[in-house]
This record gives C-alpha cells, structure tokens and sequence, in this order.
C-alpha cells in the first residue's frame, strides 16, 4: 500500500468523521475512489479497518493497555488498544503504515527521538519514521521516513534501505526515504553505499545523492538547512508557500489545503517543529492568509479577504 494513499484515505475518513462534510466532499471522496484501483483497495481497508475498532469493546482495549506482556505482539496489542479509543486521530497520526507497527522504534506524525546508541553513535528519528535496531550486528534498517546516525569511531556500523546499504563509520549522516529512492546527505566524514546491484560508491562530507533501484546517482552540494529537523527547526529561504507547505504537512497529523493562488508566494525564516499551529499564524500574519479550521485535523488556508 502506498503511503500517499493510505495518508490520503484516513485524511478522508477523519473528514467523514469530523460530521463537516459537504455533499462536494462526498462528491470529491467517491472521484478519489473511483480515479486508481489502489485507492478504492486501500478505502475499503480503511474501512474494514475503522469497524473492527468500532466492534472492540472499550473495556478490551483498556485491558490491551493494562496488562504488562513481553515483545513487539505486546507493542501491537497495546497500539491496537489505542486505536479503539481514538481511532480517528490515531488512522491520521499514523497513516495507516501498517508495517511500522512491527518496528523496533517509531515516531508518529509530528514526533522526533533522539537515541543514544553504542560506542558513543547516536540515532536520531524525524516525524513519521520506522526503524529496526540490531545492535549485536551493529545494524540499522530504515523502514520509513528519515533518520540521522553519528558514528564517531572506527567500527562501522551499516545502516539499510530499501534501495542499499550504507557503511558509516566515524561519519554523520542523514538518510530519507521515499516512495522511489532514499536521498542520502553526508555532513562528517564519508561513507560507502553499496546498491542493489552490489555496486559500490563513496559520499563526502558535503556531498548528497539519491539511492534508487538503479543505484548511486550524482552527487551534488547541499544546504545544511534542509537538516534543521535535527534541532527541531523547518528554514526557508525565499522558498515557495507551496513547498513549504508540502514540506510542513510531513510533522501535522490531518488535513493540511490551500489555495492555488498562494502556490507561488515566498517564505523566509526559521520555524519551530513542536507548533505548527502557531506557524500557520504567522504564516497568515505574514503573507495575508486566512487560516480556516473545519477541525484540529482539517485546515485550510486562503487569501485574506480585503474589506470593502
């Protein structure tokens, strides 16, 4: 299941739920379904999803949370529990990434951790972000969204992806994945990065690239802003609205719209991660935006009306 879709189809669901749905939304939600196979799949997944929530009594769920038990079946009975009780928030904040739930460690929408590892190496995950730990092999393996991994000594430590593996040792990087490739930034030392293919290449320091199935493509300079995340941080420097925005989706659970005409409108400066809420403000503040919220899940920003 792609995750686009899965993210669209419980933007949908929250919509529905949130009582404030027009007969064009149902009217846009059945042309959604009917515009791709996979996106009618992965509604009525959702779907049969939403009801075995609604048909697990409260009572089981809070004894889901209750009872201490071993393992990752425990972590999944314990999420399972949640989601009955707030199935809405939790289908928006998770994104129906089902395979996350089997994860060693995990963040939710909008969430970051910072993890002490062995030898002095560090993790580091942003928003939305799956990853496995085998610290006996000293291996990582990203199962989605975007990681950053300090390794300061000589012992390598192999970070993997869908698309390769990466060899990191006394290095700081920073990998993202995405639906077609990993893009792969290198801010200390450097790194071997062996393809699918069993191909090998070394990045820099200084140097990213993109990881894909047809491996290690060229590598080019980029701006150590794009990894403020790391300090909880979102910069942008004469950067569009829309890239922006698309950008701030990543860390808001929910529906995040605006106007077309607002695509093209710029944005400078540094943004704290831990409110997108009061970023929105000053977005409106700034550029003249109207922000519109259905629910805490559903906003819409538009061009401020001029009074007559």
């Amino acid at each position: 299941m792609s995750r686009d879709v899965a993210r669209a189809a419980a933007q949908w669901l929250a919509l529905l739920e949130s009582g404030a749905a027009t007969e064009g939304d149902h009217a846009n939600l059945q042309q959604w379904r009917d515009s791709h196979p996979q996106h009618e799949q992965t509604w009525q997944k959702a779907q049969s999803l939403r009801q075995r929530f609604n048909d697990l009594p409260p009572a089981l769920a809070m004894a889901s949370l209750d009872r201490p038990q071993p393992g990752r079946r425990a972590v999944l009975k314990r999420a399972l529990g949640l989601a009955a009780l707030v199935p809405t928030a939790w289908l928006i904040s998770r994104q129906l990434p089902i395979e996350t739930w089997r994860a060693d460690l995990h963040t939710a929408t909008g969430e970051r951790k910072r993890l002490p590892l062995a030898d002095g190496a560090s993790l580091q995950l942003n928003t939305a972000t799956a990853v496995d730990v085998d610290l006996a092999q000293r291996r990582i393996t990203l199962v989605d969204g975007e990681l950053a991994l300090t390794v300061p000594g000589p012992t390598a430590m192999t970070l993997r992806t869908r698309y390769g593996e990466l060899e990191v040792r006394e290095a700081d990087i920073c990998v993202r994945q995405l639906a077609a490739g990993c893009r792969v930034s290198v801010l200390k030392g450097s790194v071997q990065v062996r393809d699918l293919n069993g191909q090998l290449a070394t990045l820099q320091a200084g140097q990213q690239a993109s990881l894909n199935a047809g491996g290690l493509g060229a590598w080019a300079p980029f701006d150590l802003s794009q990894l403020g995340w790391r300090d909880g941080v979102l910069t942008a420097q004469n950067q569009t609205l829309g890239d922006f925005l698309r950008e701030l989706e990543r860390y808001r659970p929910g529906v995040l719209r605006w106007d077309p005409s607002l695509e093209t409108l710029r944005v400078t400066g540094s943004f704290r991660l831990d409110d997108t809420d009061r970023i929105l403000t000053l977005l409106a503040s700034t550029l003249g935006l109207e922000v519109h919220a259905r629910t805490r899940y559903w906003v819409t920003l538009t061009p401020r009306k001029s009074l007559a």
